[in-house]
C-alpha cells in the first residue's frame, strides 16, 4: 500500500477514536430540561404577571435548565428566547420551532396571575398535554380563585371568615338586605380577580351601588364582605425540599383605606417582616396557613391573607400564584427565611418533573 494511503488510514482511525470519545463524553452529560416561564394572561393583572415572570426567569438555574419566556395573551401565545427573539407557540402541543428545530417543553413554570393561569384553565390544558407545571392543579386553582366558593369550603373546616353576600350579574340588588347581613363599612369585591382590581371599601349606603358596578367591570360575580377590624397579615406557604413550610409572617400597614393596588405595587404601604404580633399569634396563623394549603390540596407556593380580628385570625383569601416581583411579599418572606430564589425555583421545577414521572 502506498505511504500516502497508510497515512490516510491512520488519520481516519485516530479521528474515529476521537469522535467516539466525544460521543461518549456527550452521552454522559445530562440534557438540560427546557422550561417555559408562563406570564401575561387575559386579565387586568397581566402587567404584574410579566414582572413576576421576569423575576423567575432571571433566577432559574441556567446550569440545569434552558429557560424561555412564554407570553400568553388572548391574541397571541409566543416564546421569547434569551436573545429576545419571538416565536409563535403551537397551541396544539405547546411547542415552538426555533431555527428549524421543534422544541417541546419539559415543564412550565406558571406565573400567570388571574385568567387563564390562576383559575385552572392553563393547568387543565397542560395536564391534557402531559406537560408538568409548578402551580396547583386545575381544580384547586379554580376553587381558590373563586372567593365565595373557597370560603364556603374552608368554613366547613372551622376556619373563620368574614360574613359575606354574593351577587351575580343580572340579580336583583337589594341594598337593604345586603347591609342588614354585612353591615357598614363593608368591602365590595370582584369574586374572581386579584391584585385588588375591582374592590372598594364602602362606608355609606349611597355608595354601595356604584361599588357593585365597579366590581362588575372585572367579573360577573361580586362578593360583599363585612369589615373586620384588626391587623392584616400575609403568610406564604411553600412546598420545599419535600415539606410544606409556612414562611415568616408579614404585617401589612396600608397608607390607604385598605391594601389596594397602590399600596401593593406603588409603595403606599409598609410590609413588615416578621410581623409585629405575638409568638402565639404567629404560630397560630402559620399553622392555619399550612392547614388551608393541605385542605385545598395546593402545591408549589401560595400566599394566605388574614385579619387578626379580636385576636383571632380570620381568613380573607389565598392566592395560588401570588406576586413574585421584587416588590412582592413572598420574595420578602423567602429572604427572611434565608431561602435563595434560585434554590426555591429550581426545587419547584424538579418536584414538578419528578411528579410527572411517577404518574
Amino acid at each position: 500500500m502506498p505511504q500516502r494511503y497508510k497515512n490516510t488510514c491512520i488519520f481516519v482511525r485516530i479521528q474515529s477514536k476521537l469522535n467516539l470519545k466525544t460521543i461518549k463524553k456527550n452521552k454522559s452529560l445530562p440534557m438540560k430540561k427546557k422550561i417555559a416561564v408562563a406570564m401575561g394572561g387575559y386579565s387586568s393583572e397581566y402587567k404584574i404577571s410579566l414582572q413576576s415572570g421576569d423575576f423567575v426567569f432571571q433566577h432559574l438555574n441556567r446550569e440545569k435548565f434552558d429557560v424561555y419566556k412564554a407570553h400568553i395573551f388572548k391574541d397571541e401565545w409566543k416564546i421569547i428566547d434569551e436573545n429576545n427573539e419571538e416565536y409563535k407557540i403551537n397551541k396544539e402541543d405547546f411547542s415552538v420551532v426555533i431555527n428549524q428545530e421543534k422544541i417541546q417543553f419539559d415543564c412550565v413554570f406558571n406565573m400567570i396571575h388571574g385568567d387563564p393561569g390562576e383559575n385552572g384553565l392553563l393547568q387543565a390544558y397542560l395536564e391534557i398535554l402531559n406537560i408538568p407545571q409548578t402551580s396547583s392543579g386545575f381544580y384547586a386553582s379554580a376553587l381558590t380563585f373563586n372567593k365565595r366558593d373557597c370560603n364556603s369550603v374552608l368554613r366547613d373546616y372551622g376556619i373563620k371568615t368574614a360574613v359575606n353576600y354574593p351577587i351575580q350579574k343580572g340579580d336583583k340588588i337589594d341594598e337593604k338586605a345586603i347591609l342588614e347581613k354585612v353591615g357598614l363599612p363593608c368591602f365590595v369585591k370582584a369574586n374572581r380577580s386579584g391584585s385588588s382590581f375591582g374592590i372598594s371599601k364602602v362606608k355609606k349606603e349611597s355608595y354601595l351601588r356604584a361599588a357593585i358596578d365597579h366590581s362588575f367591570t372585572e367579573d360577573d360575580e361580586v362578593l360583599i364582605e363585612s369589615f373586620l377590624d384588626g391587623v392584616e397579615v400575609d403568610v406564604g406557604v411553600i412546598n420545599y425540599k419535600g415539606d410544606i413550610l409556612a414562611l415568616p409572617v408579614t404585617e401589612i400597614v396600608s397608607e390607604n383605606e385598605f391594601f389596594d393596588y397602590n399600596a401593593k405595587y406603588l409603595g403606599e404601604s409598609q410590609e413588615i417582616t416578621p410581623a409585629r404580633i405575638s409568638d402565639e399569634q404567629t404560630k397560630k396563623v402559620q399553622e392555619l396557613s399550612v392547614k388551608i394549603f393541605k385542605c385545598l390540596r395546593l402545591k408549589g407556593f401560595a400566599r394566605a391573607e388574614f385579619i387578626l380580628h379580636q385576636g383571632e385570625p380570620h381568613f380573607i383569601e389565598i392566592n395560588t400564584i401570588p406576586g413574585m416581583s421584587p416588590a412582592s411579599i413572598v420574595p420578602q418572606q423567602l429572604s427572611a427565611a434565608k431561602i435563595s430564589y434560585q434554590e426555591f425555583f429550581t426545587d419547584l421545577v424538579e418536584v414538578a418533573l419528578a411528579e410527572s414521572q411517577q404518574k
